[in-house]
């Protein structure tokens, strides 16, 4: 399904919904405030600055606007990616705005309105020998465990390893994405893949630390992750997104945090391929 399907299909599910779902959940609204948990370790989307110890990040600055929009404040926590789509499921989260990728598996009880384009991308210690990223087969690859990008590893050693007879990516876990990048600085890793919209930031905390071997291999979406049964909160917040694209204040966020690049036209529902 294309781009465009995906967004004719949202926007023909917000038509068929009755004028009452463009309308805060008589609970969210009646306490005004939005309960929204984040891993803060996926610097520029969300982390804790280092000098002022604050949220911060693009996910930050976009879940801002939009509670300002919506009238309500947001009470922020924070827990482990793992933790992020139980939190959604047990409700201590009443939407999950936190550098997570729409997936086909994770939409049996969630559905995702995606707002940012992503993809993982290889990258190494500035000194590899490595040039191209066939030169990492065989080689032992980070990255976080609890995310697509192992599924998109094995994928893409089949692919451009195996099948030419090279050996295969050898694969190595990680907790989170300072995790995988300590790994790699301390050598027990010969490269590492984060999402497309890390690498700018990491590169630019650490100049001339890390090289980024080739272009993303996969392609994705990052989304805004909701209940199945909470189709009202889901529309509401999908309006006040389309209106933040029409006026701008959307890019102006992205281009704020380096990423203007990985905008979309529109938000879409569960638009990611795989």
């Amino acid at each position: 399904m294309t781009r465009l399907s995906h967004f004719l299909a949202l926007a023909a599910l917000a038509a068929a919904t009755s004028a009452q779902a463009a309308e805060l959940p008589a609970e969210i609204k009646q306490a005004g405030t939005l309960k929204l948990t984040v891993n803060s370790t996926y610097a520029p989307m969300e982390y804790r600055d280092p000098a002022s110890n604050e949220l911060v990040g693009l996910d930050i600055d976009l879940a801002n606007e939009l509670a300002k929009r919506l009238g309500v404040k947001i009470v922020w926590s924070e827990t482990p990616f793992a933790e992020l789509i139980p939190s959604l499921q047990t409700k201590r989260a009443d939407f999950i705005i936190s550098g997570i990728s729409d997936r086909a598996s994770r939409r049996e009880t969630a559905d995702f309105v995606d707002y940012l384009g992503t993809g993982p991308q290889f990258f190494v210690m500035a000194d590899s020998a490595a040039k191209d990223a066939t030169d990492l087969c065989g080689k032992k690859v980070g990255t976080t465990r609890s995310t697509s990008f192992p599924v998109e590893i094995e994928k893409w050693s089949k692919q451009n390893c195996e099948t030419t007879g090279k050996p295969a990516i050898q694969y190595v876990p990680g907790e989170n994405s300072i995790d995988v990048r300590n790994q790699l600085k301390q050598g027990r890793i010969d490269a590492a893949v984060q999402g497309s919209e890390t690498l700018p930031y990491a590169q630019s905390q650490e100049p001339g630390k890390y090289r980024v071997v080739g272009e993303p291999f996969a392609k994705g979406y990052q989304g805004i992750m909701f209940r199945k049964d909470d189709a009202a909160l889901r529309e509401v917040v999908t309006e006040k997104l389309t209106a933040m694209i029409a006026d701008g204040s959307y890019k102006a966020v992205l281009d704020k945090w380096g990423l203007g690049a990985n905008a979309v036209a529109q938000p879409m529902l569960n638009a990611a391929p795989q």
